[in-house]
């Protein structure tokens, strides 16, 4: 079962004085790459929190952010008055145009904009709310792990079909071989007949059993579909693993590249083209395969 690096999770959690909310999204990503925004309060457990993420999710770019809102009477931000004092008096010493109109509230208003007004008194994080924030943090986790599971089960059935399309050209392919060496036949005696020559037949024989040899594409069939064999395969194992199904992807490339190149056959070629575009979308979409 493959899993999408796509993913969104959310949690929250209600504390007597606060809210914490807790947002995980994930996008595509060759590695991890997690950025965290926290409150300064929560850093010195961000660490903690980064191995918790990493060790679920694995890969991808994840956003990783924690929201608090007070909703108690409780808050560690508290007015700086002799600062906003000293704030207040010398805009009133500096005598400026329109200052002497203000009210004692617009002054207030204005210093309380200015920097340092407020103080924020640093709080110890209590270790039973973290608990609490870890079991949150976990549930956020488990949410966008099942997004991510959903999309996974929707990538799997999309690579399977692309997989069987690539399949199925392979199958048209082989059975207008035939004709592509009928083709060649025909070319290479109407090319000797413009010429006005005689030919030995058993030497135009030779030179065209020579010749479909080496154009054959026997190998190249065998290796394509012991590719796609192996590409289902992985998509059943138990883990998701998009590094392998993108090595696979690039093995089964190459023996489409090398099928077209052999093809020398208008309706083989079309046919390989289609195989390309399907591989395309299979590259595509392994991308986003954790």
């Amino acid at each position: 079962m493959i899993q999408s690096m796509t993913g969104f999770g959310k949690s929250v959690l209600q504390l007597p004085n606060k809210k914490i909310t807790i947002e995980i999204k994930s996008l595509n990503s060759k590695n991890l790459d997690l950025n965290a925004r926290i409150p300064s309060q929560y850093r010195e457990k961000e660490l903690v929190m980064r191995n918790t993420i990493s060790s679920a999710l694995k890969r991808g770019k994840v956003d990783f952010s924690l929201y608090v809102e007070q909703s108690g009477d409780e808050t560690s931000a508290s007015v700086n008055a002799e600062v906003v004092k000293a704030y207040i008096k010398q805009m009133m010493d500096l005598k400026l145009p329109g200052i002497g109109s203000q009210s004692d509230a617009q002054l207030l208003e204005i210093a309380m904009r200015l920097p340092d007004a407020l103080k924020t008194e640093r709080e110890e994080i209590d270790e039973n709310e973290f608990a609490e924030i870890e079991k949150t943090l976990e549930e956020a986790l488990t949410e966008i792990n099942e997004f991510r599971n959903a999309e996974g089960a929707a990538l799997e059935k999309d690579l399977k079909l692309r997989a069987s399309n690539i399949g199925s050209l392979l199958d048209e392919i082989m059975k207008i071989n035939p004709e592509r060496v009928d083709s060649v036949r025909e070319r290479l005696r109407k090319g000797i007949e413009d010429l006005k020559e005689n030919v030995d037949e058993n030497r135009f024989e030779q030179e065209l059993v020579y010749y479909i040899e080496k154009y054959d594409i026997t190998e190249e069939e065998v290796r394509l579909k012991n590719h796609l064999a192996y590409f289902n395969e992985t998509l059943d194992t138990a883990d998701s693993n998009g590094r392998k199904l993108g090595f696979i992807g690039q093995e089964m490339g190459r023996e489409i590249n090398t099928i077209g190149s052999k093809s020398n056959y208008a309706p083989m070629q079309q046919l390989v083209v289609q195989m390309k575009d399907e591989l395309e979308k299979i590259k595509e979409q392994v991308l986003n395969v954790l």
